[in-house]
Parts: C-alpha cells; structure tokens; sequence
C-alpha cells in the first residue's frame, strides 16, 4: 500500500482444527473480531479439481476445469481500472470470455501499457445456487449459523412486485459466492452488505487485506457522512477526509487454504497478490443482528431525507421510502419484520421441543442457542417499536401478501417454505452440538403430526401451544409480547 496507511498490527491466526465452536464465538463472532483460520479445507474438492500444481507446494488456477465444467452463460465482472459510483465498473460476459481474457493477459495479450487497465475480476458468482448438485466445499461449522442463507434457500427476500424483479430475485437468491482473478485484481474499500459477517476462503493465491475497526469507520467518510475513501492506494485528501490520516490498520496476508472470519462494519480494501480462486460468503445471525437494523434504520433515514420535500404531494410517502431503501440495501423494514418473525417462530418451536422431558439427543446448550437468538430477536424488535412503517395507516397501505407474511401466525406455520426454515435450523445446532464438520444438506423429512424434526409425540400441540401465546404479530410489540411469553414459558 506504499506505506500509505498506518497498520499497527496483524489480524491473529489460529488452527481452526483445534479450536471448539463456544472458543469462536467467544474469542471472535460475539467481540466482532477478525480471524484468520487454517486447518479447514483439506477435504474440500474445489481444492483439488480448480487448482493445478505451482512452484513448490503452491497451486494455480485451473482455468481449463471451469470452461469445460461450469459454462456460466453469464458472469460478473469487476474492471479493476473503472469506477463506476462506490464500487468497480460491472460487466457481464460468458465464463469462456471471461477465462480467455484471462489467459490473454497470463500469453501477453495485452501491450504492457495496457496491462493494469485489463485487469478482469470475476466476483460474485452464485456457484451454489447455479451448480447445486456440485458440492465444491463444506462450509466450516464456525460459519453454520447462516441465518441469511438459510432464510434464502426457502423464501424470497422481497414479496412486493414493484421490488421483487426477475433481475433482482437473482441476485438475491443467495450470498454464498465464488470469487476469481489474477495477481493484481482488487476490491475498493468497503464495509460488507447488510453490514453482515463474512467469510472467505482462498483455493489458491495469496490475498491482502487492510482492516479498520468500526469505531473508526467514520474516519474514511467526509465531514457531512456521505461518501467514504475508494482506494488505500490513491492521495487521499484532507480536505475532504479530514480524519482520513488518524485511521489505524489491521493488516493480513491469507495465503492459500485459509480462512478470514470478516466481523461486521470492518471497512476493509482486499489485493490478490497472486492469482487467486476464493469462495466467500455473507452471513449473520443473533449475535450480529443488531448490526443490520442499525444499517437498515441509518440508510432509511437518508432514504427519507432525500425525498422528505415531496411528503405533503405523495399518497404513499413511507411505501416509497421502504421501496427506495429495498433498492439501496437490499431489503427494507418489512422485508427484515418478516425474517425476524419468522426465525422468531423457529426458535419459539425448537426451543419447545428441546424443553421437553423426552428430548434427550439435546444438550442444554442448544436450548441456551435459542434463548440467545430469542433474546437477540427481541432486542431488534424493541427498537423498531416507534418506527413510522408500522403505525395503523401506514400498514394499511401495504400488500396483503406482504401483511399475512409476518402477521398471519397460522398460515406461517403451515407454509412449506417455513417448515423447510425450521427443519435447516434445527439441524444446524445440532450439527454444532456435536462439534462435526460435515455438510448440512436441507431435508423435508420432518415428521407430517409436527413441524419439527425432533419432536417425538405423535400428537404434538406445539402449533396450537404457539398460538395460545399470540394469533397475530401485526407490529413489532407484538414480536415482543410473543418472546417474553415464550421465554417466560422455560
């Protein structure tokens, strides 16, 4: 970085092999502390099938396996060399035009003056969801608790119509990506989408990162908080990033087959220093749900800002402002309402059954999971209880869709969607439980009498038994009375 940037330490590297779940979370999830991790990928098959053998026991990309096995018709592609807004020019091509760029430039195919202007990152590619039946890799149980995936893999992450577009239901079916570049790629400083965790593992190549703690996050954005510092390596002007100078930096070079644990609200700028396959996904859960209505409430209120001129002339002036916020953040209140309800009703179940006397494949930790999650859920819930889209009027003018989508309990039981939701959750602590790390494949084996895979009784009550506690969740204190009567219930 030319010495352009203070670091005043390194990011701490651990053998992720002989670390338990409860030390990651301690030592890392809940302080919201980056981590580098090795030991986890010797298993995978995206290891051995996209790398080729390099300098000693260094591996390259294999860029022949991917033309041939995975013709993406379209990809993603960062140009390096062009800024386009916040982020890097995107463009679309097809896998073989983008792998023939590639070894275009690696064969001289670009003059040496026009080499850095070439330079093509493939980022963002939804691998998962585009080869589903091609199990490339097994996410590490430290990384399990995916509540954003989760939730994708059975619901939609927009139901209004004006929101929910072909273009953008697809770029939102997932955030598990794969990303691929050359030595010299790089990604702008940025903090992550929805302010979520992320992690990100490098098949092969050597990566650079620069971190900067959230408490001094605000020291990359100018005086008035609206546009941030693009690039470490360009002058950066005082004049207008006057705090820019006092930042302080936590760097990290991941060499291949590691593992960086990327906490929430980290402004970090990444360099491929070699060429490099990663895999990478974003994430978040109880411990760090707090962080996306934060994000989420300070975006909506620039959103609404932006157009508070209009208010008095505009029949619907909160649908557009939770319209623009879904178009800026990626999801907007009522978006976010129905998750938390959702994952709300799913812990409410699993922690029913794990209280039952003849639950005993279960460990008391598990039931501890759920109350945290509970916990978490009530405590977003409570600071969206003076939030404008959910007075009386405002509701009113929603969809109905979208309404029985948080408020209509029993239907939301019903849903197949949501038993797929509930069946994922409650594999995955037990996966974290027993402390495996093997590969939590979704399943609909649930039992038709319950909703739950670990109910035992035929003739469980646990749908009547939820609404007893409440029939409706209309408004975030609802979500709350429905918590503390649960939780009250233990």
């Amino acid at each position: 970085m030319d010495g352009r940037v203070k670091v005043v330490g390194q990011v701490e590297c651990v053998d992720g092999a002989s670390l338990t779940y409860a030390e990651f979370v301690d030592r890392f999830m809940a302080p919201n502390r980056p981590v580098v991790l090795t030991g986890l990928t010797a298993s995978w098959r995206a290891c051995e099938d996209w790398t080729l053998p390099g300098p000693g026991d260094r591996r390259r990309p294999d860029l022949s396996f991917f033309a041939r096995n995975f013709p993406s018709p379209l990809v993603q592609v960062a140009d390096c060399s062009s800024r386009e807004f916040t982020d890097q020019k995107r463009l679309e091509m097809s896998m073989q035009e983008f792998i023939d760029h590639w070894v275009g430039d690696a064969h001289g195919g670009s003059s040496a003056g026009d080499r850095e202007s070439s330079l093509l990152y493939l980022k963002d590619w939804h691998f998962v969801k585009e080869y589903p039946d091609y199990v490339a890799y097994t996410t590490p149980t430290f990384f399990v608790d995916d509540w954003l995936n989760m939730y994708l893999d059975s619901h939609p992450i927009h139901r209004d119509s004006d929101i929910a577009n072909h273009k953008n239901e697809i770029n939102c079916s997932d955030y598990r990506f794969v990303y691929m570049g050359e030595k010299g790629t790089w990604t702008p400083l940025h903090a992550d989408v929805f302010r979520s965790y992320s992690w990100s593992a490098n098949i092969c190549g050597r990566k650079q990162w620069l971190f900067l703690p959230p408490s001094q996050s605000h020291r990359v954005f100018d005086r008035y908080m609206r546009s941030s510092v693009y690039n470490l390596n360009d002058d950066v002007s005082e004049k207008l990033f006057p705090e820019f100078n006092k930042t302080e930096w936590l760097e990290c070079i991941q060499e291949q087959n590691e593992i960086i644990f990327v906490p929430s609200g980290w402004y970090h700028q990444v360099h491929n220093l070699e060429d490099t396959i990663s895999i990478n996904h974003n994430w978040f859960n109880a411990y760090n749900l707090h962080w996306v209505w934060n994000l989420l409430y300070e975006d909506y209120k620039v959103a609404k800002e932006y157009i508070e001129d209009i208010r008095d002339i505009c029949d619907d002036f909160e649908g557009l402002c939770q319209r623009n916020l879904a178009a800026n953040t990626g999801m907007n209140f009522y978006d976010f309402f129905i998750f938390i309800v959702r994952f709300a009703l799913a812990n409410v179940i699993e922690l029913y059954h794990v209280q039952q006397p003849e639950v005993a494949t279960f460990s008391t930790e598990t039931a501890h999971h759920f109350v945290y999650n509970l916990k978490s859920i009530r405590n977003v819930a409570s600071k969206m209880l003076t939030t404008e889209a959910f007075t009386t009027e405002n509701l009113r003018s929603i969809s109905e869709d979208n309404r029985n989508a948080f408020s209509n309990v029993k239907q939301i039981l019903e849903e197949e969607s949501f038993r797929r939701l509930l069946v994922i959750l409650s594999k995955v602590y037990e996966h974290i439980d027993r402390g495996q790390r093997i590969c939590l494949k979704s399943s609909t084996s649930y039992q038709k009498s319950c909703l739950s895979v670990i109910c035992l009784k035929s003739d469980c009550n646990v749908v009547d038994h939820i609404i007893s506690l409440i029939g409706e969740v209309c408004v975030p204190a609802d979500l709350v009375t429905l918590i503390d009567s649960a939780l009250s219930d233990g």
